[in-house]
């Protein structure tokens, strides 16, 4: 985990908002490998193994535990893979900084959307287990939410493995105002405060109001 993302971050017990606290282990460059991120309000611990944030509960993939349950989702059932240049451009971000959110699934399009953007960080949610940490990915692991502060990403792209209403009104709640949502699926349910600008090809593109 990228460690200036630490201040992103939330615990995602339902409490307000507040900075969490962290106790490094290993680094590697600006790349936190091992670590407890502690909350102030509720004193939960999370573990950080290699490179990975577990908000989860006990344990983690290369802890001797595997993902939460809801981190493992069928395949994608959009027909045409989703190419990183259309993502790119659904997105319309320009500029670097700043981090765009990749939930599930959509996690896979870090690298390439990384070779088109560059100066942005990407944030996995539940990536797929055969993903590693790299410098423009930081992956963390919770149930049900995205354990980022909200408004906080220029830009999220919800996988196909993640329509449930729950992730979508996450993906809208975390990104910036007047920023986008792609979504891996058309037939989705738009939250509240989320404005429809686009759906076709297996996709649905959304601004926040």
């Amino acid at each position: 985990m990228h460690i200036e993302l630490t201040e992103m971050l939330r615990c995602p017990e339902p409490h307000g908002e507040a900075f969490l606290v962290m106790s490094t282990g290993e680094m590697l460059g600006r790349m936190v490998r091992s670590g407890i991120l502690g909350c102030p309000i509720c004193r939960r611990e999370f573990p950080i193994v290699k490179g990975i944030v577990n908000f989860a509960g006990s344990g983690m993939r290369d802890a001797g535990c595997e993902p939460p349950a809801d981190a493992t989702h069928p395949a994608s059932r959009i027909p045409h893979p989703v190419d990183s240049e259309t993502l790119q451009a659904l997105l319309d971000l320009s500029g670097p900084g700043g981090y765009v959110v990749l939930v599930g699934s959509a996690a896979r399009h870090a690298v390439g959307l990384a070779g088109l953007m560059g100066g942005i960080h990407f944030i996995g949610i539940n990536a797929p287990p055969d993903l590693d940490e790299l410098p423009v990915l930081s992956l963390l692991v919770c149930r049900g939410m995205i354990p980022l502060r909200q408004t906080v990403a220029r830009g999220v792209v919800v996988g196909s493995d993640r329509l449930g209403s729950d992730w979508l009104s996450e993906a809208r709640r975390i990104v910036l105002p007047g920023r986008r949502v792609v979504v891996e699926g058309e037939d989705v349910p738009v939250p509240v405060g989320l404005t429809r600008l686009a759906v076709g090809e297996g996709l649905f593109v959304g601004e926040r109001r």
